[in-house]
């Protein structure tokens, strides 16, 4: 846990992978562009989840990037995450705002059934300014052992996510990171 100089709780983990993180994301071609194909899985992690929102993620030092984006709507012009107070957030989001930050900090899947739960999470950002009240979120560690973002699917509502969430949400990110490598693979 970190604290910042006036002595206040710092709720985002430090990230000392971030450098090489950004190296790889490069060296990947990922991170800071829409990709159709991660739109299609983002929509898919939807479908299987039943979550109204859901996110192929990837973050670097200062801010995540949503390279695939599904929302209720289904639409995808980079906008299109309503806030809470009519307001829009784009496919940019600020590191310390959201739940990802700490999967890929963790390299564990992260389960918030109802994030007003939990102190440390309830009060993120997202919670006011979009109104996120759920989180189900995995790592996406690639053959060389970073992990480059994370997938997610988020709701509006407390969800019971359970166990049956959780093996989903590994089973999906473990597919991705497949799907990247052979992306790799054909470059080569």
């Amino acid at each position: 846990m970190t604290y910042d100089p006036t002595g206040h709780l710092l709720l985002t983990p430090v990230d000392r992978e971030a450098p090489v993180r950004v190296q790889r994301l490069r060296q990947l071609g990922l991170g800071d562009r829409p990709d159709p194909a991660f739109d299609e899985f983002a929509h898919k992690l939807a479908e299987v989840t039943g979550a109204p929102y859901s996110m192929v993620n990837f973050i670097d030092e200062n801010r995540q990037f949503f390279a695939g984006l599904h929302t209720p709507a289904g639409t995808h012009s980079g906008s299109d995450l309503p806030g809470a107070a009519g307001g829009d957030v784009s496919r940019f989001m600020a590191r310390d705002h959201g739940y990802c930050p700490h999967v890929v900090v963790r390299r564990k899947a992260l389960v918030l059934e109802d994030v007003c739960d939990y102190p440390r999470f309830a009060g993120n950002p997202v919670v006011d300014e979009i109104g996120i009240r759920s989180y189900l979120g995995a790592p996406l560690i690639d053959r060389t052992g970073i992990a480059l973002g994370t997938i997610c699917v988020v709701d509006t509502e407390p969800r019971p996510w359970g166990r049956a969430g959780l093996e989903t949400i590994k089973t999906l990110a473990a597919e991705l990171i497949e799907q990247i490598h052979r992306r790799e693979d054909s470059r080569l």
